[in-house]
């Protein structure tokens, strides 16, 4: 297929399912909270810049499972399938030829830390999806890492444009502390549902807790409501 060809395609599926959650997105705390706890300057989303309970800080902590995997560029693999129309399995250069997103957004931590505007580069959620066709039954991704993480997303949080899986971060490719090769970033939920190291989005058609929601943490994860831990 000729790149222009591709590429318009990718658009014209992009839009079509940003119009199918579009709705269902602008109901979300992150964007529609009338009452968001937090406080200085408006977002770009509306919410107070600082979410309730979180500190600004100019470093970014390193939080993990206690392994760093070290995957190979040339043995790096994506693969998104579940409940899709067509599943597929994405190399390094078949991830770095898609369309490129560059970002600056914010970095929340659910250990109370907050970062200010990132500098990200990436493969934003949604032009994957739009790639792999989710199926009307889908309604959540799970996501995996190869340091066997996972977590759990509603379609509705995991298609806002500023989700991506980053490669870069200010200029430089992601370091493996922070889950190079490539990472998800989630900036309107805590940062603990932007899988480091991921290598497979699973589409599902119900929902299903990941490794810290099955351990107590909030299954939406929404910072501008405090919404760390399940009740």
């Amino acid at each position: 297929m000729e790149e222009p060809e591709k590429l318009d395609r990718i658009v014209e599926a992009r839009m079509k399912l940003k119009a199918r959650f579009e709705e269902k997105m602008a109901l979300t705390p992150s964007l529609a909270d009338e009452k968001p706890k937090g406080s200085g300057n408006t977002n770009r989303h509306g919410m107070p810049a600082l979410p309730i309970g979180q500190t600004i800080t100019h470093k970014w902590p390193v939080l993990d499972l206690g392994y760093h995997p070290d995957i190979p560029l040339s043995k790096w693999r994506l693969t998104i399938d579940g409940a899709v129309e067509n599943p597929m399995k994405f190399s390094w250069k078949d991830f770095m030829d898609l369309p490129q997103t560059k970002d600056t957004s914010d970095f929340h931590c659910v250990t109370t830390w907050s970062k200010f505007d990132m500098h990200w580069k990436g493969v934003s959620l949604l032009d994957l999806a739009a790639l792999v066709h989710p199926k009307a039954t889908a309604t959540h991704v799970m996501c995996y890492g190869y340091d066997t993480y996972s977590t759990n997303l509603s379609l509705e949080e995991v298609l806002k444009p500023d989700v991506l899986l980053v490669h870069t971060f200010d200029g430089q490719p992601l370091a493996r502390e922070h889950g190079g090769p490539c990472r998800m970033i989630t900036p309107q939920l805590y940062a603990w549902k932007g899988s480091k190291w991921i290598k497979r989005i699973e589409f599902l058609t119900a929902d299903k807790p990941g490794f810290w929601e099955d351990r107590g943490y909030s299954n939406t994860a929404y910072p501008w409501r405090n919404d760390r831990y399940s009740e």
